[in-house]
């Protein structure tokens, strides 16, 4: 037998025993309390604010020397359960920018009738779980309606004679106005949409890296249109405020729904119903809203403080505001393009035929024929010739 196997048994049994010795003891995660610190406990723990003696933060520094990290290495749960207890955390950003910039994590509070829970989490879920499916359903139900309605009747037909005589719709100021916002508008949507539901239709087709790329630019891009539509907007409020005003015969033309429910279109202004809607409801309300939450989120609203549920607000307000834009604003692109015959034509070169103007805005129409609104009546060729309005 060799002699030196038992020599060689009773040093491995020494060296067990001395690192059975020095291994460090299990701690227990803390039982934390049902309901949270008070306000002075939690401002005063900072998740990495571990000072040497980790006495300021009780079980913390010891678990993630103990066994725990060992075994089961990357498991945050003792310091997600000490978030739930109110410990913030620290960052190293400076409080004079925010009252909580100095936190990292932010806190959890009590909504009034629920259960404590973190903010930032709530924005989170309802980001992913309602605005997100909702309002892209919502977007593709519309665009399948109107293709619908475009497939089974079609755009919206003169039932008269174009006459050759045109009239002048919108001024070239009008025009420069409209269009630089539209411009501006399909910019935003479009970037808009990409970065909130691009990650469903795109980056499964184009891979991660161009659609990385692409989400940057689009980014950035809507950045720097965002102020153009802003000022844009306000113009176009100011230029055309005046010709939206309520008046009697919108609310028929609307529950008619401009001739397209059967019977006549109901008589009306410059503007009918439907563009008022349209005005009121998309331009001037929600427009007016997606700028304002767009400048919050931007912090270039004065006088604010711009914490994180600040933000998490407006971007809620702005996602949800700028999808029922959309939403508008996709009808009215449709009944002013394609879905009426000659719409395009009044905003494209700012004439319409007085055909035209008499089926859908024969108020209008009847105002400048008497003198009571100016505007230019423009001879035309037809066939050929020129004749004189």
């Amino acid at each position: 037998m060799n002699k030196g196997l038992p020599v060689a048994l009773m040093l491995v049994l020494l060296a067990g025993g001395a690192m059975a010795q020095s291994k460090p003891p299990v701690v227990d995660a803390p039982v934390l309390a049902a309901t949270p610190p008070d306000a002075t406990a939690i401002k005063n723990l900072n998740i990495l604010d571990v000072k040497p003696d980790a006495s300021a933060e009780p079980g913390y520094a010891a678990q993630n020397n103990g066994e725990r990290v060992q075994v089961q290495p990357g498991n945050n749960a003792p310091m997600w359960r000490q978030v739930g207890a109110g410990v913030t955390g620290y960052s190293s950003l400076p409080k004079s920018e925010a009252p909580e910039a100095g936190n990292l994590i932010q806190p959890f509070v009590q909504y009034p009738g629920s259960r404590l829970s973190n903010a930032g989490e709530a924005w989170r879920q309802v980001r992913n779980k309602v605005i997100i499916p909702y309002g892209g359903a919502l977007l593709l139900m519309v665009l399948a309606a109107i293709a619908l309605f475009y497939w089974r009747v079609g755009a919206i037909k003169l039932h008269g004679k174009p006459t050759g005589r045109v009239v002048e719709r919108f001024t070239p100021f009008e025009r420069v106005a409209h269009w630089t916002n539209a411009t501006a508008f399909v910019v935003m949507a479009i970037s808009g949409v990409v970065m909130a539901f691009g990650k469903f239709f795109l980056l499964p087709v184009i891979g991660t890296a161009l659609f990385g790329w692409l989400a940057f630019v689009l980014k950035n891009l809507h950045n720097f249109v965002g102020p153009v539509f802003t000022v844009s907007l306000l113009i176009v409020i100011a230029t055309f405020i005046r010709d939206n005003v309520p008046a009697r015969g919108d609310l028929s033309w609307l529950l008619k729904g401009g001739g397209m429910l059967g019977g006549d279109e109901v008589k009306s202004g410059r503007f009918n119903g439907g563009e008022k809607l349209v005005f009121w409801g998309g331009v001037f309300v929600l427009g007016l809203i997606v700028v304002a939450s767009g400048l919050l989120m931007d912090k270039l609203l004065p006088g604010l403080v711009y914490e994180r549920s600040t933000m998490q607000m407006a971007h809620m307000v702005h996602a949800v505001s700028n999808i029922l834009m959309l939403v508008m604003f996709i009808g009215h692109i449709y009944l002013g393009t394609v879905g009426t015959e000659g719409a395009y034509q009044g905003m494209k070169t700012g004439f319409v035929d007085e055909t035209w103007a008499r089926e859908h805005h024969a108020l209008w129409l009847d105002d400048i024929q008497s003198g009571k609104l100016p505007a230019q009546r423009s001879p035309t060729p037809v066939s050929g010739q020129t004749v004189q309005a």
